[in-house]
């Protein structure tokens, strides 16, 4: 297979360097660019130039390390299992606290080289600051591998904890790669495709608390006030309705095109998942496959989904990063997580450029203000000359015999003991979605479902809005 241009140049660089006598290696490249091929290729190179004996590789999960096995196997021709006579071994993090004396021998009698894949899991400069897996790597591996090679689309991590094999600049602090590959270079390479960020919202809340009502524009004026929790706003099944109703026809408007495409929806529990599943059947009647660490065997139907036909997979923490389905070009994040680093790693998932006639990718998502912020860094990311962000709403027509000062509010009853969590109503009202897509032209899609009444539960009424930050592949060129 022919290597990609960084990819070959990062290769190139790391043997340099190992050359001269670094033993470690930081390669960041942005997520979907391609890590795998490049790490695997390396190793290829330096078991034929008689630089390293084995290959042992540690990844965040068991579907990546089998991916990882799986391509050192065919690039090297050789077997990855760990069983006698093979080259090396693909494992996980997990793993790491469990590997005996034996395996770690290895390191004595071998000359071993290493890939960490997204090491930003495994936290440490000393024993004393780390984590369990960056302990063991500072203990067993990092002064007696041959050579060491760590990949990351993320390089920091969430508790600003230091990353282990890792060095840092002063007095910035910010971590030293010794090859980057960004997200601007990899869409201008056509290696990964535009995103497309959909945040989703609503310009009218009310919510009542025994007899004071407090009104709010917007999800982040809501969330501002801690009211109620950000928990609450993606388990709403209105709010899900919503946003996976957006996904399912802009998925649907691609597949026209691709017919292998398909969706994510990042859940925050497995109950939320199988919440999101049963309305993905009631409303829509689009079966789904849903992976959580529940599943009898996650890693299977990960890898039945990837050469599947199905177009929705929803998932609790199995899917977030290194993950490798290159049909998903859909994505709805419905987790209560909001690290910049798992936003990204799950943007990451659909940017994957495949030879489809149709590039797109689109991520939706509730409009909570960290969720802003990182989409604003992802646009700042992208290559471009002209203003390509673009803020679209729904426009409304309203037509509903509940009087103008309900209609179009969200509404929270905390009252009378009634609980916090509150089932979002909406009143009727006809909308038109305009979205840009990729030759300028708007689509209109008429009579959303959500214009429809609901039965009236708790007394909540919304109207929605979409902010559409649209990178748009036609003015990248």
């Amino acid at each position: 297979m022919k290597l990609r241009q960084w990819q070959d140049n990062c290769i190139n660089t790391a043997i340099k360097q190992y050359l001269n006598g670094n033993s470690h290696f930081l390669a960041l490249a942005t997520p979907g660019a391609g890590k795998t091929l490049m790490a695997s290729e390396l190793a290829d190179q330096l078991l034929k130039n008689n630089l390293v004996d084995l290959i042992i590789c540690f990844s965040p999960s068991s579907i990546v390390s089998q991916d990882f096995s799986q391509s050192l196997q065919l690039r090297i021709n050789e077997r990855f299992d760990g069983l006698l006579g093979a080259k090396g071994h693909s494992l996980t993090y997990q793993s790491l606290q469990y590997l005996d004396e034996h395996f770690w021998q290895l390191f004595e009698r071998f000359r071993v080289f290493v890939i960490f894949d997204e090491i930003h899991h495994c936290a440490g400069s000393n024993v004393d600051n780390a984590n369990a897996w960056g302990e063991q790597i500072i203990l067993n591996i990092q002064d007696k591998a041959k050579y060491t090679l760590a990949l990351t689309g993320t390089p920091w991590r969430s508790d600003s904890a230091p990353i282990v094999l890792s060095n840092y600049m002063h007095p910035s602090n910010k971590i030293s790669c010794d090859y980057v590959y960004g997200l601007a270079q990899a869409i201008q390479d056509d290696v990964c495709r535009v995103p497309q960020i959909i945040a989703v919202d609503n310009n009218n809340i009310s919510v009542f608390d025994d007899d004071e009502t407090k009104t709010f524009t917007s999800f982040k004026c809501l969330l501002s006030q801690s009211i109620i929790p950000y928990q609450e706003i993606i388990e709403n099944e209105k709010v899900i309705k919503y946003i996976i109703s957006s996904a399912q026809k802009k998925l649907s408007s691609i597949r026209v095109k691709n017919i292998d495409a398909a969706g994510l929806i990042v859940a925050s529990s497995v109950d939320h998942a199988r919440q999101i599943s049963t309305l993905m059947k009631t409303y829509f009647n689009e079966d789904t496959v849903v992976v959580t660490y529940r599943e009898n065997e996650p890693t299977s139907i990960i890898q039945q989904f990837r050469h599947a036909q199905t177009k929705w997979i929803i998932s609790v923490g199995m899917i977030s990063e290194g993950t490798n389905i290159p049909r998903l070009q859909v994505c709805c994040h419905l987790t209560n997580i909001k690290t910049e680093m798992h936003f990204r790693q799950i943007l990451g998932r659909i940017l994957r450029m495949t030879d489809s006639k149709n590039q797109e990718a689109v991520l939706y998502m509730p409009a909570e203000p960290k969720l802003l912020e990182y989409a604003d860094r992802v646009k700042q990311d992208v290559p471009f000359e002209a203003d390509v962000v673009k803020f679209e709403k729904i426009k409304a027509s309203v037509e509903d015999d509940v009087g103008s000062e309900a209609l179009g509010s969200v509404i929270f009853d905390k009252g009378s003991n009634v609980s916090a969590k509150a089932t979002l109503k909406l009143s009727k009202f006809d909308a038109v979605i305009e979205q840009p897509d990729y030759d300028g032209a708007s689509s209109a899609v008429e009579e959303h479902f959500l214009t429809s009444s609901y039965e009236k539960v708790v007394n909540i009424f919304g109207r929605f809005q979409q902010e559409s930050i649209a990178l748009r592949l036609s003015e990248l060129r």
